[in-house]
């Protein structure tokens, strides 16, 4: 799970101020004299709309990701979307550092982000969730279906975060899901109702965890995600068929992921973010 899981909505990019100039002397990659401050201008804009085409190339990294699935290539998907996390979890870093939001006003780094992360954590893995042979062959589509649609509801949800930067429910990691899948290999009726839970539990209220905004067990979850991230490597690099001890200890993590968002203490208000539609 990576930046998505959660930067979705939390108003990353909004930020910023809407409109206004930046001095030279606000600006991170000013670095003095009249040369600076001509070029300046046109520096700040290009590297701001790097900044938006980075973003982009998770688009890019899910048709790729497509194009494997399409073929039955697996471990190839995977790798994209696993790079489209790492995209996806430094772009609101940097779009922060460099005023992208006031710099350029006109792209919604919100919206983008939103589209970007559509197609990676949910439409391509419905794809390969449905084609994967996991699924009775005439529950396939459906189960497809299902995802898509409740996926896209929850990237619409003005209130998917709660206090202490969780999620408000499953956040729609169909990417993990479907990791997972092709490392268990469930029974046909098994995953059905793995993807009927998951599907219910996008419009639960329960806390999910966001390793890197929740404050709570930081470092624990820090750490978790880093051994999930290498776990995880190892998994590709044995064709998604990584042995007992990595499954487990991807699985034992996985869960605690699932399950940490129940043992905070009750009483925290729910608030809803800045939508980026608004």
């Amino acid at each position: 799970m990576s930046g998505r899981a959660r930067n979705m909505q939390d108003g990353r990019r909004g930020c910023e101020p809407d409109a206004g100039r930046l001095t030279t002397t606000e600006h991170p990659i000013y670095s003095g004299g009249l040369k600076g401050a001509l070029l300046l201008p046109l520096l700040v804009k290009a590297c701001a709309f790097s900044v938006h085409v980075f973003t982009s190339a998770g688009a890019a990294l899910a048709l790729a990701a497509l194009f494997y699935a399409a073929s039955a290539q697996w471990t190839a998907m995977f790798l994209c979307l696993g790079i489209a996390l790492i995209v996806d979890g430094i772009d609101g870093t940097i779009a922060r550092h460099l005023k992208v939001a006031t710099v350029l006003p006109r792209w919604s780094g919100d919206v983008l982000d939103l589209i970007v992360d559509f197609v990676t954590y949910v439409f391509v893995p419905a794809y390969a969730i449905a084609a994967g042979g996991f699924l009775p062959a005439r529950l396939a589509l459906p189960a497809g279906v299902l995802i898509v649609i409740t996926g896209a509801i929850y990237f619409a949800d003005r209130e998917m975060k709660l206090a202490g930067n969780y999620f408000r429910g499953f956040p729609a990691l169909w990417n993990a899901t479907a990791f997972y899948l092709f490392l268990i290999k469930p029974a046909p009726w098994l995953t059905v109702l793995i993807i009927v839970a998951l599907a219910a539990l996008t419009f639960a209220s329960f806390r999910f965890l966001h390793p890197m905004r929740v404050r709570r067990f930081r470092a624990l979850n820090i750490a978790a995600m880093i051994a999930w991230s290498l776990l995880a490597i190892v998994a590709l690099l044995r064709q998604l068929d990584p042995g007992p001890w990595v499954t487990g200890g991807l699985l034992i993590i996985g869960m605690y992921f699932f399950a940490v968002g129940f043992t905070e203490r009750p009483g925290e208000t729910r608030y809803p973010p800045p939508h980026p539609m608004a």
